[in-house]
């Protein structure tokens, strides 16, 4: 399987640097960040938090795909949203203190029982779940 990188160039210190993190493998962009937007008002910049929500969010859609699709089901659609919440670590710093999962699918055939045990096997076998072991992971996941 194929890596995929980023670069992220910084400029400054902690409260007045910013910096631009570019999506190398992709060519797909390069978009600000700064201190005071990722702990703070977005302004339109991304940040870490964002990233890995939007990482989780995508990740998680395919694999419940791929889940479905083992078991001879295609959902009409998957709609997945992640929340990422930077919050302060014991002993000082930072950390993600939590993601907050909602996941909604358009799928015949199954029952809200059944969909519960196909979701929480997606969220459990999904790479980016996978690799933020150890962060408080919520999911809200129901038939729409």
């Amino acid at each position: 399987m194929p890596s995929r990188d980023a670069t992220t160039h910084w400029t400054g210190g902690l409260q007045k640097g910013k910096g631009e993190v570019t999506l190398d493998s992709s060519n797909a962009g390069t978009f600000d960040v700064s201190f005071p937007t990722r702990s703070g008002n977005p302004d339109g910049q991304t940040s870490p938090e964002e990233l890995i929500a939007a990482a989780h969010s995508s990740c998680l859609a395919m694999n419940l795909s791929g889940v479905l699709e083992s078991q001879k089901l295609e959902a009409e659609s998957i709609d997945v949203s992640a929340e990422v919440t930077l919050g302060p670590a014991q002993g000082g710093g930072f950390e993600i203190s939590g993601i907050a999962i909602t996941l909604r699918a358009k799928l015949d055939g199954v029952t809200p029982e059944q969909f519960a045990e196909l979701a929480e096997t997606a969220e459990k076998t999904c790479p980016v779940t996978k690799a933020l072991a150890g962060t408080t992971i919520t999911m809200d996941a129901a038939l729409a």
